[in-house]
């Protein structure tokens, strides 16, 4: 059985290793990858991890040196769920930039992980709120989250939150539009990341999406956008999944490639001729806000 010091030694490395593989030099986040029991929020198991190259392979018993890798692990297999990439999330949390005392959003909280890395990032003075929408996964980060006292864990369509303004909006997602609250409700200066993501179109009812995470801060202008990374994320269910018109045109927009180049995202109607995606109610534009 490996001890609370030897732990604390795999997660130093850990740590140090989604942080660089990227390339980043980020203390803070390297300090909250360090500082989280990732073990404590995969549920009782046997865990279930799930390596690119190798497939699905699941533990004898639920040894914690065995997730301190840049692997995912199973939360609910029948919804395609995971606890996500660490060293992707080390990048998208660079990006979104919590800093001490921030009012933070995590929408897709799953078992609570990357939560208590946006508590930590966030301080005893800032706050996060986690938004959950299967009921069994709010449970289980609730309890997770319990050391935690900064954060709160809300079972709910995470499209309708937040219900205040927030300087930090971190989506765990794929999504094929933007919700309209968390647009609405972004504080001036503040950064939203999310991922942008849909299925093919020949197979529109698979679990997850592929696309690109975005990151979009709140200017007097606007919105500037910039692309953070390629993604694949499980997808949304409901309307921030899109219809049928709206996944066709963003795979198409994905197709064609650009999205690296995207600068802005307008709300309504706007020309589409410098568009890299347009629809009538939003589009991502290459020029600034």
């Amino acid at each position: 059985m490996t001890d609370e010091a030897d732990l604390a030694i795999i997660r130093r490395a850990f740590a140090r290793q989604m942080v660089g593989t990227y390339g980043l030099d980020d203390p803070r986040v390297e300090a909250a990858f360090a500082s989280v029991p990732r073990e404590r929020f995969l549920g009782d198991g046997p865990w279930t991890l799930i390596r690119p190259a190798v497939g699905q392979i699941t533990l004898k018993r639920n040894d914690p040196t065995m997730i301190y890798q840049d692997l995912l692990v199973v939360l609910d297999g029948s919804r395609g769920v995971n606890n996500g990439s660490p060293s992707l999330h080390a990048l998208m949390l660079h990006r979104l930039g919590v800093r001490p005392g921030d009012r933070v959003l995590h929408v897709g909280a799953g078992g609570g992980y990357y939560t208590a890395l946006l508590a930590e990032l966030a301080t005893p003075a800032g706050r996060v709120e986690a938004v959950e929408f299967d009921p069994g996964l709010a449970a289980l980060a609730a309890r997770n989250l319990a050391p935690w006292p900064n954060v709160s864990v809300r079972c709910g369509d995470g499209a309708v939150f937040p219900d205040a303004e927030m300087d930090r909006i971190y989506v765990n997602f794929g999504v094929a539009l933007p919700a309209a609250a968390w647009l609405d409700r972004l504080s001036p200066g503040g950064t939203l990341v999310f991922p942008l993501a849909v299925a093919n179109p020949e197979d529109p009812n698979a679990q997850h999406g592929r696309g690109a995470v975005l990151a979009l801060t709140r200017t007097g202008e606007g919105f500037a956008a910039s692309f953070v990374s390629p993604c694949s994320f499980v997808r949304a269910e409901g309307a921030l999944a899109g219809d049928g018109d709206l996944q066709v045109s963003l795979h198409a927009a994905f197709a064609r490639g650009g999205v690296e180049f995207v600068a802005s995202l307008r709300r309504g109607a706007s020309p589409p001729g410098r568009c890299w995606f347009w629809s009538p109610d939003w589009s991502l534009s290459y020029d600034p806000p």
